[in-house]
C-alpha cells in the first residue's frame, strides 16, 4: 500500500517557472496556452513499472481546475524507448487505492493515458482517427490536448486519453463474475515479449491457424497471439479461458470451412459484420501499418453476443508515417500485409482476405465506403477536421513550445518516411496523403 506525502503547493507552483533550459517557453503568454497538466512525484523517478505515487493537477491559466492523487508509470512497448515518454496512470485515494473519478470532464474511471506524440510530428494522428471512429458510431477513446510538466520540467504537448476498458462509458459489455463464463470479454491481438510457455499458460493462446489460413503444426514459424484484456490475465479463470478460446476456435474453423458464406451457419453466426466492416475501413483509410496484427482489440458483449471488432487503437505510424512494408504508399491494402512483408514476425490473421472473398462481405464494405465518403470521410470533412486540430494547437502556442522542447523538426525519427522542415510541412503532407489515399480507395474498392 502506498502513502502520499502532503502536497507542497509551492513545489507545484514552481513548475511554471523552472524552465531555464527553455527560455522561449517561459516567455509564452499563459493566457493563450493549452490547459496544463502538472505532475509532482516528489523527486522520485517514473519507471516502466511499478507505478509510483504522485500529485496530478490540471490548470487553466494557472488556476487549479482539479487535483488528484495518482500512480504513474512509463507505458508502451516501443514508445518507452523514445526520448519523449508516454505514461499510464491510475487515479488513487490517499492510501494508494484505485479511485474512480471524473477526470478532465471524462466519464468516471480510474485508468488513464498521457500519450506523448513524438514520431508523429503533426501531433494529431491518433486524435484524428479516434475522432473519425466516434463520428461513424464506433466508440474510440476520448482525447484532449494538454501541455505537460513533470517535476518542474516541461515535456511538451500531450494527449490525455482513456484506456480501453470494460465500462458503461467505454467498452460497454457485461461484467464477468467468478462463476460466469459467458459474460463480456475483450481480447486483443498484440506482441508479447514473454516466453511461449508463460504466454500460453497465463496471458493468452495461439490461433490454430497460421496467418495464411492453414492449420498450424509444430513447425509453424508465424503464429497469431490472442491476449486476455478483460478479464485480464490476473483475473480470468480456467473456465472463462476455455469458453472464450473455444468461441474463437469455432469461429475460425467455420470461417475456413466450405460453407463459411452461409448466412445462418457460416461466419455471420459468430461476428457482428458491420463492426468488422467499419474496423476495416478505418484502418484502410489510414493505411495503418499495424492494422489487424498489433494493438488490435475486439470484444464480445455477453452470453448471446457476437464478436465485435474494435475499438481502434494506435495510429502513430499511419497516414504514410512509416518507411517499411510500403506503409508510405497511398496505394495498396493494409490487410494484404502478409504478401508484402511475409518475412515479418507479426502478421495479419487470415480472417480479412477470407471475409472479402465472400461477395456479401465485400459488397457491405463497398456500400459503407460510399456512404461514409458522402459524409464523415469526404475529402472536405477530413480536411476540416485536420484544420480544426491544427488551428487549436497553433492558437495555443503548442507547436512552438513542443518543438522548442523537442528539437526534431527536420530530423528523421525512425521509422519516419517523410521529414518536413516545420510542422506546417508535416501537416500539408498529412492532408495531401489522405486526399491521394481516399481517391485511390474510391477506385480500388470496386475491385475488392
Amino acid at each position: 500500500m502506498f502513502f502520499f506525502m502532503a502536497c507542497d503547493d509551492d513545489v507545484m507552483a514552481d513548475s511554471k517557472t523552472s524552465q531555464e533550459d527553455n527560455p522561449e517557453i517561459i516567455e509564452a503568454n499563459e493566457l493563450d496556452a493549452l490547459p496544463h497538466i502538472y505532475i509532482d512525484t516528489h523527486g522520485e523517478e517514473i519507471v516502466d513499472e511499478p507505478k509510483i505515487p504522485a500529485i496530478f493537477e490540471i490548470r487553466n491559466n494557472q488556476e487549479v481546475i482539479e487535483k488528484h492523487f495518482i500512480g504513474i508509470e512509463i507505458r508502451g512497448a516501443t514508445s518507452k524507448h523514445l526520448e519523449k515518454k508516454s505514461y499510464g496512470f491510475e487515479t488513487w485515494d490517499e492510501q494508494g487505492n484505485d479511485l474512480n473519478v471524473e477526470l478532465a470532464g471524462y466519464p468516471e474511471e480510474e485508468d488513464w493515458i498521457l500519450h506523448g506524440p513524438y514520431i508523429d510530428k503533426t501531433l494529431i494522428r491518433n486524435v484524428l482517427m479516434y475522432d473519425l471512429s466516434n463520428q461513424i458510431g464506433r466508440y474510440a477513446t476520448r482525447t484532449s490536448f494538454y501541455d505537460v510538466t513533470i517535476n518542474s520540467q516541461y515535456l511538451g504537448v500531450y494527449v490525455l486519453m482513456e484506456k480501453i476498458k470494460r465500462d458503461k462509458n467505454r467498452v460497454d459489455i457485461k461484467k464477468v463474475k467468478d462463476d460466469d463464463i459467458t459474460g463480456g470479454y475483450i481480447i486483443k491481438i498484440d506482441k508479447t515479449n514473454n516466453d511461449e510457455e508463460k504466454f500460453i499458460g497465463e496471458l493468452g493462446w495461439r490461433s490454430k491457424y497460421t496467418p495464411w489460413g492453414v492449420l498450424r503444426d509444430e513447425f509453424s514459424q508465424r503464429d497469431i497471439h490472442f491476449l486476455y484484456a478483460y478479464p485480464d490475465a490476473d483475473d480470468i479463470n480456467k473456465e472463462q479461458k476455455r469458453y472464450i478460446q473455444n468461441y474463437f476456435e469455432e469461429f475460425e474453423r467455420v470461417l475456413m470451412s466450405d460453407g463459411f458464406k452461409d448466412a445462418e451457419s457460416g461466419y455471420r453466426k459468430y461476428i457482428d459484420v458491420d463492426s468488422f466492416v467499419d474496423y476495416l475501413l478505418l484502418n484502410e483509410l489510414s493505411r495503418n501499418i499495424d492494422a489487424y496484427r498489433i494493438s488490435t482489440f475486439m470484444y464480445k458483449e455477453n452470453k448471446n453476443g457476437k464478436l465485435f471488432m474494435g475499438p481502434v487503437w494506435d495510429f502513430n505510424l499511419a497516414f504514410g508515417n512509416a518507411d517499411y512494408c510500403r506503409a508510405e504508399s497511398t496505394m495498396g491494402w493494409s490487410f494484404e500485409f502478409n504478401s508484402v512483408c511475409s518475412h515479418h514476425y507479426w502478421l495479419v490473421p487470415f480472417w480479412w482476405s477470407r471475409l472479402l472473398s465472400d461477395p456479401y462481405f465485400a459488397d457491405k464494405v463497398r456500400q459503407r465506403w460510399k456512404e461514409l465518403r458522402s459524409s464523415v470521410f469526404s475529402s472536405q470533412a477530413i480536411a476540416e477536421r485536420i484544420d480544426d486540430h491544427y488551428k487549436y494547437i497553433a492558437s495555443h502556442d503548442g507547436f512552438r513550445k513542443n518543438f522548442t522542447r523537442w528539437k526534431i523538426l527536420g530530423k528523421r525519427i525512425p521509422p519516419n518516411f517523410y521529414v518536413g522542415h516545420d510542422h506546417n510541412e508535416e501537416y500539408q503532407y498529412l492532408k495531401d496523403w489522405i486526399l491521394k489515399r481516399t481517391l485511390w480507395m474510391d477506385s480500388a474498392i470496386e475491385n475488392l
